[in-house]
Protein backbone atom coordinates (compact mmCIF):
# COMPACT_ATOMS: atom_id res chain seq x y z
CA UNK A 1 0.00 0.00 0.00
CA UNK A 2 1.47 3.31 -1.09
CA UNK A 3 1.29 6.10 1.45
CA UNK A 4 2.03 9.76 0.80
CA UNK A 5 2.73 12.11 3.69
CA UNK A 6 3.05 15.84 3.06
CA UNK A 7 4.53 18.29 5.56
CA UNK A 8 6.01 21.76 5.84
CA UNK A 9 2.96 23.96 5.44
CA UNK A 10 1.99 26.81 7.71
CA UNK A 11 1.03 30.45 8.00
CA UNK A 12 3.35 32.88 6.25
CA UNK A 13 3.19 36.55 5.33
CA UNK A 14 3.06 37.66 1.70
CA UNK A 15 6.56 37.56 0.25
CA UNK A 16 7.62 34.79 2.58
CA UNK A 17 8.87 31.29 1.85
CA UNK A 18 8.03 27.72 2.76
CA UNK A 19 9.51 24.36 1.84
CA UNK A 20 7.10 21.47 1.50
CA UNK A 21 8.18 17.85 1.73
CA UNK A 22 6.48 14.66 0.60
CA UNK A 23 7.51 11.20 1.73
CA UNK A 24 6.33 8.24 -0.33
CA UNK A 25 6.34 4.85 1.36
CA UNK A 26 5.34 1.48 -0.03
CA UNK A 27 6.72 2.18 -3.46
CA UNK A 28 9.93 2.95 -5.23
CA UNK A 29 9.08 5.99 -7.26
CA UNK A 30 12.37 6.87 -8.85
CA UNK A 31 10.99 6.04 -12.31
CA UNK A 32 7.76 7.97 -11.76
CA UNK A 33 7.03 11.55 -12.72
CA UNK A 34 5.80 13.17 -9.53
CA UNK A 35 3.90 16.39 -8.98
CA UNK A 36 2.66 18.84 -6.43
CA UNK A 37 -1.00 19.80 -6.55
CA UNK A 38 -3.01 22.35 -4.61
CA UNK A 39 -6.65 22.87 -3.85
CA UNK A 40 -8.01 26.17 -2.62
CA UNK A 41 -11.43 26.45 -0.93
CA UNK A 42 -14.20 26.22 -3.50
CA UNK A 43 -11.81 25.46 -6.33
CA UNK A 44 -10.72 22.33 -8.17
CA UNK A 45 -7.39 20.72 -7.47
CA UNK A 46 -4.69 21.93 -9.84
CA UNK A 47 -1.26 20.61 -10.69
CA UNK A 48 1.32 23.31 -9.98
CA UNK A 49 4.65 21.57 -10.61
CA UNK A 50 5.95 18.26 -11.88
CA UNK A 51 9.33 16.55 -12.04
CA UNK A 52 10.37 13.59 -14.15
CA UNK A 53 12.59 10.78 -12.95
CA UNK A 54 15.45 12.52 -14.77
CA UNK A 55 14.78 15.80 -12.99
CA UNK A 56 13.07 17.74 -15.77
CA UNK A 57 10.63 20.21 -14.26
CA UNK A 58 7.55 22.06 -15.46
CA UNK A 59 5.36 24.60 -13.69
CA UNK A 60 1.99 26.23 -14.05
CA UNK A 61 2.38 29.84 -15.17
CA UNK A 62 1.17 31.29 -11.88
CA UNK A 63 4.13 29.85 -9.93
CA UNK A 64 6.93 30.04 -12.50
CA UNK A 65 9.99 31.78 -11.11
CA UNK A 66 8.72 31.45 -7.53
CA UNK A 67 8.37 27.71 -6.89
CA UNK A 68 10.99 25.00 -7.36
CA UNK A 69 10.22 21.29 -7.33
CA UNK A 70 12.97 18.77 -6.58
CA UNK A 71 13.29 15.13 -5.61
CA UNK A 72 15.58 12.82 -3.67
CA UNK A 73 15.03 9.36 -5.12
CA UNK A 74 17.03 7.34 -2.56
CA UNK A 75 14.92 8.93 0.19
CA UNK A 76 11.65 8.66 -1.77
CA UNK A 77 11.02 12.35 -1.20
CA UNK A 78 9.72 15.21 -3.32
CA UNK A 79 10.09 18.83 -2.27
CA UNK A 80 8.49 22.13 -3.21
CA UNK A 81 10.39 25.30 -2.39
CA UNK A 82 7.96 28.21 -2.47
CA UNK A 83 9.29 31.76 -2.49
CA UNK A 84 7.62 35.15 -2.87
CA UNK A 85 4.38 33.68 -1.66
CA UNK A 86 1.13 35.45 -2.46
CA UNK A 87 -2.30 35.27 -0.80
CA UNK A 88 -3.59 33.43 -3.88
CA UNK A 89 -1.16 30.59 -3.10
CA UNK A 90 -3.28 29.75 -0.06
CA UNK A 91 -4.43 26.14 -0.45
CA UNK A 92 -3.94 22.60 0.73
CA UNK A 93 -0.94 21.16 -1.08
CA UNK A 94 -0.64 17.50 -2.06
CA UNK A 95 1.94 15.40 -3.83
CA UNK A 96 1.15 12.49 -6.13
CA UNK A 97 1.93 11.00 -9.50
CA UNK A 98 1.76 13.50 -12.34
CA UNK A 99 -0.41 11.24 -14.48
CA UNK A 100 -3.97 10.30 -13.53
CA UNK A 101 -2.95 6.88 -12.22
CA UNK A 102 -2.79 8.37 -8.75
CA UNK A 103 -1.61 6.79 -5.54
CA UNK A 104 -4.04 7.13 -2.60
CA UNK A 105 -4.05 10.82 -1.70
CA UNK A 106 -2.36 11.92 1.49
CA UNK A 107 -3.80 14.38 3.97
CA UNK A 108 -2.04 17.31 2.35
CA UNK A 109 -0.43 20.25 4.08
CA UNK A 110 -2.14 23.60 4.56
CA UNK A 111 -0.40 26.71 3.26
CA UNK A 112 -1.91 30.02 4.31
CA UNK A 113 -0.46 33.29 3.02
CA UNK A 114 -1.82 36.23 4.95
CA UNK A 115 -0.68 39.35 6.72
Amino acid sequence: QVRLVESGGGLVQPGGSLRLSCLASGTIFRFTTMAWYRQAPGKERELVARITSAGTTTYVDSVKGRFTISRDNPLNRVYLQMNSLKPEDTAVYYCNRADSNWYPWGQGTQVTVSS
